[in-house]
This record gives C-alpha cells, sequence and structure tokens, in this order.
C-alpha cells in the first residue's frame, strides 16, 4: 500500500500537446468528434468509457463509469437500467455531467446538461444490437439493488439461457432503455507542462457556440 508520501510524490509532466482558440471547430460535437476520432487511432484503451455524475434529490452526487454509445447533434447517448440508481436520479433531478479521460493523449472532456428519455424506438434498436448474453443480462439484473448473493443473479440467468436457447434476440424490456444528455457545456482540457493546462469551454447561445478559455 501506498503511504501519504509516496502518493503525494507522483509525478507525471504533460508535454504531448496544446489546444489554441485557432485550431479547434467552431461546433463543440465536431470538436468532440475530432478528438474521439484520435483517441481511436491512437487505441486508447475503452476510448468511449466516460464518468457520468448524477445528484440525488437531497443533493448527494455520485459517478460511475458507463460507455458512450452514440453522439450527434441530439447530444450524448448511453444506456441503462432505468430503476437502478443512476435512473432514479435522473428522474428527480436531470442534470449530470459526463467525464472523458484519455491518459493516452493526456486529454480531457468535461460535457454537463440535462438528460432526457430516448425515443422507445432508439432504445429498441440497440438492445436488438446487444449480445444476447447482454440482452439477458439487462433482464435479470435488478441494478443498484442490494441482493443476498450471487444465486439472486446465477439462477434466473440461467433459467433465461435455457428457456430462450433458441431464440437469437429478445424484446427490450420496458425497464432498460436509453438517455441523451443535451449539453450546454462541453470543455476540452489538454495536459501543458508545468501545471499550465490549456482548457477551452464551449457554451450553448442559442443554436451556435461560445468559447472561453480558462485558467488551468
Amino acid at each position: 500500500m501506498l503511504s501519504k508520501t509516496d502518493v503525494a510524490a507522483i509525478r507525471t509532466e504533460y508535454k504531448m500537446g496544446q489546444l489554441s482558440e485557432g485550431e479547434v471547430a467552431a461546433d463543440a460535437i465536431e470538436q468532440f468528434q475530432a478528438w474521439f476520432d484520435q483517441a481511436l487511432e491512437k487505441q486508447v484503451m475503452e476510448p468511449n468509457a466516460m464518468t457520468l455524475s448524477t445528484v440525488s434529490a437531497s443533493g448527494r452526487p455520485s459517478s460511475r463509469i458507463v460507455l458512450l454509445k452514440q453522439v450527434n447533434e441530439s447530444g450524448f447517448g448511453f444506456y441503462t437500467n432505468y430503476q437502478s440508481q443512476k435512473g432514479q436520479e435522473l428522474a428527480d433531478n436531470p442534470y449530470a455531467a459526463l467525464l472523458f479521460f484519455w491518459p493516452e493523449l493526456q486529454r480531457q472532456v468535461r460535457v454537463s446538461g440535462r438528460t432526457m428519455k430516448m425515443l422507445p424506438e432508439l432504445s429498441d434498436a440497440y438492445f436488438q444490437s446487444r449480445p444476447k448474453a447482454s440482452q439477458i443480462g439487462a433482464i435479470v439484473s435488478p441494478q443498484s439493488q442490494e441482493i443476498v448473493d450471487r444465486n439472486v443473479l446465477d439462477v434466473p440467468l440461467a433459467a433465461m439461457e435455457e428457456r430462450y436457447k433458441d431464440v437469437s434476440s429478445l424484446p427490450r424490456p420496458a425497464h432498460w432503455g436509453g438517455y441523451w444528455l443535451v449539453p450546454e457545456s462541453i470543455e476540452f482540457w489538454q495536459g501543458r507542462s508545468g501545471r499550465l493546462h490549456d482548457r477551452l469551454r464551449y457554451s450553448k447561445q442559442g443554436n451556435n457556440w461560445k468559447i472561453t478559455r480558462l485558467a488551468p
């Protein structure tokens, strides 16, 4: 186990790139797509992994890793169990934040905005594209609920695998589906030496984006 002294001594110098107003796209989604494509090219591990932060009705924040599955003018799309902790918190407070961290590129992207459920047909289409094992898993797991032991999952899993062994795909359960996070702010962060990082924030202004620089 690292001691407090060992943790404090950890240092990483950022020298891989820079970020200037003259180099970025005028549209934040276009800029995100450019960075995401570069993350794919550099074979970043799980480039679509993102931290999703939500806030409960009592004002307590919580965070977890989810996977980005769509990004376009509608926003950033992800899927989950609507009855999970995050689903319940989004029902109480639709505002949320996303964080992408690509250490191989020394970059972060922070996104904040309001969430909304996807249209059922979009959730249906994505659910049908999932592997059968993932479909069954989404059905049998009472996500975020306390369970006595692993058998609560394994027993119904085995039963469903047997029941649907001759079926290639299952219908989407009503408690599972997608969300859009419609961005109001997107910040692009590029590590620089001496901790003087580059930070450009896009703020939505009607149909356009305003770009401002933030101090590191």
